[in-house]
């Protein structure tokens, strides 16, 4: 090979060398202009929960109203859960006509003002400050809808925790005169307490029997008897039977019987109209009933009383 050919090929070679470190120069400074770019920040609704009260407690020193109602309504979306947990709880140890929709809504009221007078300076976690309000709150509801007195109930409750205590000590149910003594009341006012608190429990006419998923149990209001009321098939068999016993007495012995079992008529109401003395009525009701239970029998007259 001359001499005249080497430089060429020296050339040639630092020029691919150079192109080959070029790409990774501009790589390794396109990666430090990307690091320096500032990233985004994230919307309000995906931040922490401690970012959320920091700004609520920056927006509430600059009194922002929409940005803390905004923030509120944050903070009440991530502790609903907690309210939905502790309502459902509650709801146990309650009669089956309280609705679990009922407690959730008087819960959330009880949320808004703990989110409303929570200082997180104090150092006390929001979820331990948050549920005693919020079953506070629950409580409070369900007491307003109550209709015997507060005191009424803490009395009735004393009452019962002593029956229950004595009954263990001495073995069977204590007298009256034991229990007047143990809540130190005299005989008077315990019967008066007790008498105040027996009716202490209001039961819905729509609860069901049997707790069953499907709509085959029956509820209260279907089997309850009306004892005021009339029993439609027991009048028309009385009716009928009243047409049957009667239908061999003359009209004026069929109407005395009518007016006075029927009706409801004295005697002397039924002479009046009648115009017959009172003990003339009589007497003709006594023979129409002795020829009715020769005919009959006296179970059978029975049902015209």
């Amino acid at each position: 090979m001359s001499p005249s050919k080497k430089p060429a090929q020296n050339e040639n070679m630092t020029a691919k060398k150079v192109a080959k470190q070029a790409p990774a120069q501009e790589k390794t400074t396109s990666k430090k202009k990307s690091s320096k770019t500032p990233e985004a920040p994230l919307p309000v609704e995906e931040r922490p929960t401690e970012e959320l009260w920091d700004l609520y407690q920056v927006a509430g020193e600059k009194k922002a109203g929409d940005e803390i109602e905004n923030l509120r309504n944050i903070l009440m979306e991530r502790h609903y859960p907690l309210v939905r947990y502790i309502a459902e709880r509650l709801l146990q140890t309650l009669p089956k006509s309280i609705e679990l929709d009922d407690l959730v809504s008087a819960g959330l009221f009880g949320l808004m003002d703990a989110i409303r007078g929570f200082d997180p300076t104090r150092g006390i976690k929001f979820k331990t400050y948050c549920t005693t309000r919020i079953r506070g709150s629950i409580l409070d509801q369900l007491r307003s809808q109550d209709w015997v007195p507060r005191l009424v109930r803490l009395k009735a409750g004393k009452i019962d925790k002593a029956l229950g205590r004595l009954t263990g000590e001495y073995g069977r149910e204590p007298t009256h005169a034991e229990l007047a003594g143990a809540l130190e009341m005299d005989h008077a006012e315990l019967s008066k307490e007790i008498e105040a608190s027996s009716a202490k429990s209001m039961y819905s006419l729509s609860d069901k029997w049997e707790d069953r998923d499907d709509d085959s149990s029956m509820e209260k209001v279907d089997v309850l008897e009306d004892k005021k009321s009339c029993d439609p098939i027991g009048e028309l068999n009385k009716r009928d039977m009243m047409g049957f016993i009667t239908r061999s007495l003359t009209h004026k012995e069929r109407f005395i019987i009518e007016q006075y079992y029927q009706v409801g008529h004295t005697m002397r109401e039924i002479g009046e109209m009648l115009s017959l003395t009172e003990s003339r009525v009589c007497q003709i009701h006594s023979n129409v009933m002795a020829r009715l239970k020769g005919l009959f029998g006296a179970k059978h007259t029975t049902l015209l009383m």
